[in-house]
């Protein structure tokens, strides 16, 4: 065997060893726990929603930017969402880039991409901001949801506690060859979420 072979050859092993271990860390953190522990810097249509939870009765068509969001159907919802992620398996859980869409009560209100690597040690938790910047037009357009949303915002500024279903979907990529191959399937994570994380 020449040394050009042999060189190709080391080089498949080694790049089939990682991806061996790229592939355990994920199924790693398919295991971990997820806690949103809170959210911060959350605006809508340009308005910090703390100073909408101070007023006593919330009416989001009275938001400055909400007129011209309805016309142009460009409503900006900005947040950052701080995710907890607990390891509780002996295996280090990583992933180097991941995908991510967020549903609220079933419904998709943001995707993105988080571009950093997050590795947590066994037993070990870690927080991980991701930030939602998404067009929420065809939610605020609509009554019931315009209602629903008022109401999880007031009762959070008067200290009381409303609950609502979010699901975050993460598509991890494994990094082969220096490229980034996306994961087959998303790894889906339902969390009751409490109005008291806008706090």
């Amino acid at each position: 065997m020449n040394k050009i072979s042999f060189f190709l050859l080391l080089l498949l092993g080694l790049s089939s060893c990682s991806i061996n271990k790229q592939a355990q860390q994920i199924k790693a953190l398919e295991k971990c726990d997820y806690r949103l522990v809170n959210a911060t810097q959350v605006s809508l249509a340009g308005t910090d929603i703390r100073k909408l939870m101070n007023e006593q009765s919330i009416n989001l068509v009275n938001l400055p930017g909400l007129a011209l969001g309805y016309l142009r159907k460009d409503i900006p919802l900005r947040a950052t969402l701080n995710l907890e992620i607990s390891n509780p398996s002996s295996t280090l859980a990583a992933i180097n880039n991941f995908e991510y869409k967020i549903l609220v009560n079933q419904q998709e209100v943001a995707t993105g991409t988080v571009d950093q690597r997050v590795s947590i040690d066994a037993g070990q938790r870690i927080q991980v901001p991701v930030q939602v910047n998404a067009n929420v037009y065809q939610f605020v357009s609509n009554n019931k949801v315009l209602s629903d949303i008022g109401d999880f915002l007031s009762s959070a500024g008067k200290g009381e506690e409303k609950k609502g279903m979010v699901t975050l979907k993460i598509k991890p990529s494994i990094l082969v060859g220096g490229n980034l191959v996306k994961y087959p399937g998303f790894i889906t994570i339902d969390k009751q979420v409490s109005s008291k994380i806008l706090l």
